[in-house]
């Protein structure tokens, strides 16, 4: 499998052929930058982590060289920031007992772009070589514009897979903007409860954000253990960790859908709800 840059790096954590990595793979996660994987992907690294048939694979898009660095990485250049990136990313793999983990080393200004089709051939090849059962990427809500590119390439590649190598589920999940306002039936709700220091450890390797000051360690199981409390509000909790997706398999089964108005519609049946409920208690039901 070549891939677009010669710069990108494949890692087996077990240390099996690549090709034979790739075969395995039964949940995809693709993921903008480092780090991603981990706060919006965890519950398919779960669901691999402990059993001898599902396997995780991670991909890594762009190249960390446009991150926040404070402390002591203040003063690192752009390729030093991208090496302790890249390093931590496969840390991760190996606490997670990723099946394999690559980085495609893409600069963010063209996984943003609406004209270069490397990313997407890229992750074509990726997709045709794992055949996953189910993908984890971005949210078509998400408010990072590379997340953004990201879900739009993954979609764009999925569509172009024949249908019988498409996986069976696609989920677009939280990371810049959560989905607590999803519709509850539209939610894909995912239960991670019970896994805080596996989620703690994956989450604290990536020191040179945590360090660079952004807690997103925290941020995110804060954000998991919210949805598990606010999810059902007539009800005792049942989960102490949720994350929410947004069900992208539709999509990429119907390549007629529009992914703007896909994404829109769900905006339109929260604004009718809020709307609904509004007029009812005011007597204008």
């Amino acid at each position: 499998m070549k891939l677009h840059h010669s710069t990108a790096d494949v890692f087996v954590p077990d240390g099996k052929p690549v090709a034979s990595a790739l075969k395995r793979i039964t949940h995809l996660g693709i993921g903008a930058h480092q780090d991603d994987l981990e706060f919006m992907a965890f519950h398919g690294i779960l669901e691999c982590f402990s059993s001898k048939s599902k396997w995780f694979g991670g991909v890594t898009c762009t190249n960390g060289s446009g991150s926040a660095r404070a402390g002591k990485y203040k003063t690192f250049s752009d390729q030093q920031m991208m090496a302790v990136r890249r390093r931590e990313q496969n840390q991760a793999a190996k606490l997670g007992k990723y099946g394999v983990m690559m980085q495609l080393d893409f600069p963010s200004r063209v996984v943003k772009s609406a004209t270069d089709t490397a990313l997407k051939d890229d992750l074509k090849k990726i997709l045709a070589a794992t055949k996953p059962e189910i993908v984890y990427t971005h949210n078509l809500a998400d408010k990072h514009d590379t997340h953004i590119g990201v879900v739009v390439a993954v979609i764009q590649a999925l569509r172009e897979l024949p249908r019988s190598s498409r996986p069976k589920k696609v989920i677009g999940c939280e990371v810049w903007r959560n989905l607590d306002w999803l519709a509850d039936a539209a939610k894909v709700v995912m239960d991670v409860s019970g896994h805080d220091k596996l989620a703690a450890k994956l989450n604290g390797v990536f020191d040179s954000q945590i360090a660079g000051g952004k807690r997103y360690d925290l941020a995110t199981l804060g954000r998991r253990s919210a949805n598990a409390t606010f999810f059902d509000s007539h009800a005792t909790d049942t989960a102490t960790q949720l994350i929410f997706g947004m069900d992208l398999t539709p999509i990429v089964a119907d390549e007629s859908t529009d992914l703007a108005d896909y994404a829109t519609g769900f905006i339109d049946q929260f604004r009718d709800d809020v709307k609904t409920k509004l007029k009812k208690r005011l007597g204008r039901a």
